[in-house]
């Protein structure tokens, strides 16, 4: 489970332009910028949750839901 959580953070921090990569002739770097990180995790998170909450809370959802426990109490 932390191993998908973790994932799911560096890929936001990716997607955001958290990371970038400078070479030269004997070397490679990683260079992380931490403020860019933080937003872009955020923001992601955020978007992830509004998305959640819009899928839960439809009313069209919580109807259909109602429908079945009726169908499932009535067996």
């Amino acid at each position: 489970m932390i191993k998908y959580l973790l994932g799911a953070i560096l890929t936001l921090a990716i997607i955001g332009g958290a990371f970038s990569f400078q070479s030269s002739d004997q070397s490679w770097q990683i260079i992380v910028h931490k403020e860019e990180a933080f937003k872009s995790v955020t923001n992601g998170a955020l978007r992830i949750y509004k998305i959640g909450l819009g899928l839960f809370t439809d009313t069209d959802q919580l109807i259909k839901l109602q429908l079945f426990w009726k169908k499932v109490k009535s067996l």
